[in-house]
């Protein structure tokens, strides 16, 4: 078997490998300004409040138009949609890069340009996340994600980041150039792609129906469907439990495990490490393991992993852990997902992913929050003891519900809606 037979199977169909490639490409640009961003940043100010605004800048897009997205992907063709978001992020970049070249750049103006470009990506993703179940059959979903998160890993985790301080060290403009690049070829290998229209006529008297009114409408589906409504509940409390510590991990690593920055971005980078790993294995799980074993070991998992974080006081230790944590968070999120796809019409993708996203941004902005007030009474391993007992209280409360999750039978399509590959 070839690496691009490997990669992007051909049972997938070409659809699909323009997808990746695509989603390849974007993380790529997304990974780079991952580095580049805060950089920027921290050379135009010396004040922390002005620094952690640039990564509220990532959340709040999110929290504000989130559930607007979804409901428009649900409405329109969802390629068009993403060719005209990835376009305007083209455009806000170009607009930086002209700011700092001519040197007028500020760092209000970069603040704008965060959100601005957050925004669109609110769109991007959303939309992006329906495409799959509309490209492949629903048996194909758990290894078309995990080549979807295995790009992701390499593009945004790995590859990225030290493009984007290499591009820096050269230039400020380089990587948000180099990044515009990436998100226009993005937008040649997305358009592409034929399996993006709408999957059923929409009549006169939906076109007429308000964004908002479609919005309640897919929270009462959601709300009606006790397995997605518990998968969701689920990831909402484990990313407020994760958050806590995830966002003062920077203190933990530097200050009480002494391992300076260089070993704190050795910690950072070591999750990726382990979801790579995993990557190669996820195939076999899938084929030997039911989806309810699996989805019980990773949340076990977590719980043992805040445990083992607030116990160590080596640097070593913590990094093992975090190459057993990238393991298997990149398992629970390539099933979650699946099975949520294998769950929601497809004329709900749109809005119960944004659903989903809204309670992982809110989950994450609700955990740093406390993490913070938690360290700063507690000291650095009291948020790691608080995701400890938040997530093994979550954990035996919906222990039995994740069997209901796992074996909840597939919706079934029309036949004119039944995703096939094409190719």
């Amino acid at each position: 078997m070839g690496i691009a037979e490997w990669v992007a199977p051909r049972r997938l169909g070409r659809d699909f490998r323009w997808l990746f490639a695509s989603s390849l490409t974007s993380n790529i640009g997304d990974g780079i300004a991952l580095a580049a961003a805060p950089l920027l940043i921290a050379s135009m100010t010396d004040s922390p409040i002005l620094v952690a605004s640039g990564a509220v800048m990532q959340f709040l897009p999110w929290l504000l138009f989130g559930l607007h997205a979804g409901a428009i992907a649900d409405r329109v063709d969802r390629r068009i949609l993403i060719v005209v978001a990835n376009g305007i992020r083209a455009l806000v970049l170009i607009g930086l890069c002209v700011f700092l070249i001519t040197g007028l750049a500020s760092i209000w103006m970069v603040l704008i340009v965060a959100f601005l470009y957050g925004t669109a990506e609110v769109f991007v993703d959303t939309t992006s996340s329906t495409l799959l179940p509309m490209m492949v059959r629903k048996s194909d979903l758990g290894i078309g994600n995990a080549r979807l998160q295995a790009g992701f890993l390499v593009a945004n985790q790995l590859g990225g980041p030290p493009l984007g301080a290499f591009l820096f060290a050269i230039g400020s403009f380089w990587p948000f150039a180099v990044q515009g690049l990436c998100v226009a070829l993005a937008i040649v290998l997305i358009s592409r792609i034929t399996a993006t229209k709408r999957v059923e006529p929409v009549d006169a008297a939906r076109e007429r129906t308000a964004v908002h009114a479609d919005i309640l409408s897919g929270i009462r589906w959601l709300w009606c469907n006790p397995p997605v409504r518990t998968l969701v509940i689920i990831i909402l409390t484990f990313n407020v439990t994760w958050a806590a510590p995830w966002g003062v991990l920077v203190l933990y690593a530097t200050d009480y495990l002494q391992m300076g920055p260089v070993g704190y971005g050795a910690l950072t980078t070591a999750s990726a490490i382990g979801g790579l790993a995993a990557t190669l294995l996820f195939g076999r799980l899938e084929r030997r393991f039911s989806f309810a074993a699996l989805m019980r070991v990773c949340l076990t998992a977590e719980v043992l992993m805040h445990l083992a974080f607030a116990l160590t006081t080596s640097g070593v230790v913590a990094f093992v852990i975090m190459i057993a944590f990238g393991a298997y968070a990149f398992v629970w999120a390539t099933i979650s997902t699946t099975v949520r796809q294998r769950l929601v019409p497809h004329e709900l993708q749109g809005r119960i992913a944004s659903v989903n996203m809204v309670g992982v941004f809110g989950g994450l902005v609700i955990g740093q929050a406390l993490g913070g007030v938690i360290a700063q009474v507690w000291g650095p391993t009291g948020p790691w003891w608080f995701a400890f007992v938040g997530a093994a209280l979550t954990l035996l409360l919906v222990w039995r519900p994740i069997t209901h999750i796992a074996a909840a039978p597939p919706v079934i399509e029309d036949d004119e809606n039944e995703a096939v590959p094409a190719g």
